[in-house]
């Protein structure tokens, strides 16, 4: 079973979800609404409109049950990109640490700096050095992943120090079963 290591930020994700729900709403509206006249084609609209903000509203909702990072079955998982997770061998990934770095924000020219949480792979896993990985949510180059801290859960000491907890008791259980 999968357990989350980091988890998204979910303030981003309702303040994301907000304008696919007013669209849906206006088109609730326009599909209800009671005209003298008879205006199919309004009514059409209101409920396309009703639909697509629906759709894309649950589609940002559903991001809720995506992690930043989870663990399961030896493998640490990455979510930096659409689709699958990126796997990574538990004993590949070395720490975790603070880093600071641009927010990569959609619609501002001088990006404010955020705080971004760092992900060392091991030097001697040269295949881990770089993966494809989605700009916005992060940077994977060099053996380091940067994972942008807008778009995860808030980046603190505690969060970090659990994070390296974690990964250094599943990498002592796998350890403790070589044996």
């Amino acid at each position: 079973m999968r357990e989350t290591w980091l988890k998204p930020n979910r303030r981003a994700i309702l303040f994301g979800a907000v304008t696919p729900l007013l669209i849906a709403a206006a088109g609730l509206w326009l599909a209800l609404r009671k005209t003298d006249s008879d205006s199919t084609a309004w009514h059409w609209s209101g409920v396309v409109l009703f639909l697509l903000g629906l759709a894309c509203a649950g589609q940002l909702l559903l991001q809720f049950r995506r992690p930043r990072i989870a663990f399961e079955n030896g493998m640490v998982l990455f979510y930096l990109r659409s689709g699958s997770p990126i796997g990574v061998p538990v004993d590949v990934v070395e720490a975790f640490f603070a880093g600071q770095g641009p927010a990569h924000l959609p619609v501002l020219a001088k990006q404010p700096q955020t705080a971004n949480l760092m992900a060392r792979m091991s030097q001697r896993q040269t295949e881990w050095a770089t993966q494809p990985v989605k700009p916005a949510l992060g940077n994977w180059a060099d053996g380091y992943v940067t994972i942008r801290g807008a778009w995860c859960e808030p980046l603190t000491g505690e969060t970090i120090r659990k994070l390296n907890r974690r990964l250094k008791e599943v990498k002592d259980a796998a350890a403790g079963e070589a044996k």
